[in-house]
Order: structure tokens, then sequence, then C-alpha cells
């Protein structure tokens, strides 16, 4: 009887199981198969699996450069709850079959450190793939489009916005041309963001290592914000350690994380500071952008660089935003391989501190 119910659990358990769309797989100690579903079959495209066989004789993923990996090493060394789309396996017909590969190691007892045996999950992505090529594709084409339009409508909307105050035209107008030329500012920021955003998606962030000198960029970039920051009655200055000598780094993407940083403090602050410090750190340079501004919740500090994420405050929503501006920066600062610490409260201002190391190459 004993036997019988432990037969039709058994059973049940593999119906469940080749009922998944999902591939499973489980795997002992030593990296061999001990079971898996027919979604592991149509998946690895096999027509069977030969039990005890070794996880690399028939688990073969590529990589986005179409070098086969190592995929004992890859589970070996995993984290418990390792997750990856970074991989493909190839297709008879020549085409890559993009998935999404989990590993979880099965461990003996609680609180084991020795695995004793493993289970991945194999699922098809390729048609998610497919549409954010196309969407990413169609980001980066409109983005590049709009540049020109955009760049042409603010230049001549300036020398507009200019002769109207030179020449003293009724205020009516004036107020008009400074609340189009603000919009079009917008929207070369927004477009900016989208382009970054499209070459990040696709993995084209490049960038080239310049000697970045430190003082004259946090000078430049207070500068630049200052007639925002006092149309706002913002203090904003620069702290910056005489002792410094030249990062090597790239200027073009610290000078962007830097101004997100920036423009999100004067916009998020109605009166008060804004103070950018630099200072050495181990290998580099230790940024840090404060603020005496509205401050952002516990709860929102730990979505703040997902995508498109805008917090639920009403202090926040009453300012433009696509969500964009920190998920690029998030992009920027692991491209340079940098540090990032985030410290604020409600109602007491925020503080951004990014460490950027030295690279050689």
């Amino acid at each position: 009887m004993v036997e019988d119910q432990g037969k039709d659990s058994h059973e049940r358990l593999n119906a469940i199981l080749n009922s998944m769309s999902d591939g499973v797989i489980s795997l002992d100690a030593d990296l061999r198969i001990e079971s898996f579903n027919s979604s592991a079959l149509n998946i690895l495209n096999l027509n069977k699996i030969e039990l005890k066989s070794y996880i690399a004789d028939v688990f073969k993923p590529v990589d986005q450069y179409n070098q086969i990996i190592n995929v004992d090493h890859l589970i070996k060394t995993s984290s418990p709850s390792f997750t990856s789309r970074d991989y493909s396996i190839k297709q008879d017909d020549g085409h890559n079959m993009y998935i999404q590969f989990s590993i979880t190691p099965i461990k003996p007892g609680f609180g084991s450190k020795i695995a004793a045996g493993y289970v991945l999950l194999l699922r098809d992505i390729s048609k998610e793939i497919s549409l954010e090529k196309e969407k990413n594709e169609f980001v980066s084409v409109v983005s590049h489009e709009l540049r020109t339009p955009i760049a042409t409508a603010e230049g001549n909307v300036g020398n507009a916005e200019f002769m109207a105050q030179k020449y003293q035209s009724h205020p009516s107008v004036q107020r008009a041309l400074q609340e189009a030329h603000k919009h079009i500012n917008y929207l070369s920021k927004l477009i900016n963001d989208l382009s970054t955003l499209s070459r990040a998606e696709t993995g084209k962030l490049d960038f080239e290592v310049n000697n970045i000198n430190v003082a004259n960029l946090v000078n430049d970039l207070v500068s630049q914000y200052k007639h925002d920051a006092e149309s706002k009655q913002i203090n904003l200055s620069a702290e910056i350690d005489p002792t410094l000598e030249l990062l090597s780094s790239s200027e073009l993407y610290v000078k962007e994380i830097l101004q997100n940083f920036i423009s999100n403090a004067i916009k998020y602050t109605d009166k008060g500071f804004i103070l950018v410090k630099a200072s050495k750190s181990r290998n580099g340079v230790i940024f840090e952008v404060q603020d005496s501004g509205i401050g952002i919740s516990k709860e929102d500090q730990s979505s703040i660089f997902d995508k498109f994420f805008r917090s639920a405050d009403y202090r926040t929503r009453k300012n433009n935003g696509t969500g964009l501006g920190l998920y690029v920066t998030m992009k920027l600062i692991r491209l340079l391989k940098a540090n990032i610490d985030v410290q604020s409260e409600l109602n007491s201002g925020s503080t951004f501190k990014v460490d950027i190391p030295n690279l050689g190459r």
C-alpha cells in the first residue's frame, strides 16, 4: 500500500513537471542528470537524454558573442538565486534560441554550504527578445531622427528669447518664449536619455578613457546649473579636495552622471542648498551631490534606479519626468565599474555618492 502511494506520488510529480512550459532538469552533486521533463527536451532540441549523463554533454549555452559557456563552472560558482537572460542555444537551422536560465542548488540540510545537487530551469524567451530588439531599434531611430529638428528649434527659440528681452517685447511674448524654451530643453534631455537607453539595452555603450581634471569638471557643472538653482533660491556650491589628481575615466559619462544628480537635486529642492563634493578614494574619486530637498522614502529608495520608476509622492509627480534618468545613470555607473550609495530621509534631503575608479586601457 505504501509502495503504491509512493508510486502514485512519483507519477503525479512527473505529470506536473511534464505539463510545465519551462524546461526542468535536476542534477546530482557531480552534475549528472537525474531527471528532466518534456519541455527540457524541446528547448534543448533533443529526442532523449540519457540519465546519469553529464549536463555539459547536452546543454551548451552560448553568450552574446556566440562563445560556448563552461556550464559546469557556471553552475558551481553561481549564487543561490542565479537567473540570467544573457544566454542562448544554437539550433540546427543556424539560429539561436534565447533562454532564461535559472540555477537553484539543493542543500541537504538547513545552513549547509555544500550543494547535494541542482535544479535548472530553462525558458524559451526568443519572442520576448525579438520584441525587445524591435523596440530598441525603433527608439534608436526615433531619437536619432529627432535630434536635429529639436536642436534647430532650441537654437531658434533661444535666439528669439534673447531678442525679445533685448528689444523689450511685450511681457506675454517673453513668457511664451521662455516656456517654449524650457519645454524644448526638456525634450532634448528626453531624447538624449532615450538614445543612451537604447545603446545600453543593446550593449552598444562604449567610451574613451580620458584624464579628467576633476576640479574643472565640477566647477563647470556648478556654473552651468547656477542660474537654475538661484531661480529657486538654492545655494549651489562646490567643495573640492585641492590634492586631487587627474581621474582616468570617461569624461562624457562622469559628466552625465553628475548632471543627472544635480538636475534632480534642483528639481526636488524648493529652497536651501546643493553641495557638490569631490574627494579622494582608494583608487579614484568620490563624488557627492547633497541637497536639502524633499528626500526619498525608504520604500522608494530600493526602486529609484528602476526603469520608468516615479515616486507616488505628489511633490515628485508635480515635476515632469519619465523615470529614465536614474536608470540610465545606473547603466553608466556599472559601465565605469563605479559604486553608488544613496542616503536620504523624507523632508531632510538626499546624498548621492558615487565612487569612480581610475580605469586603465
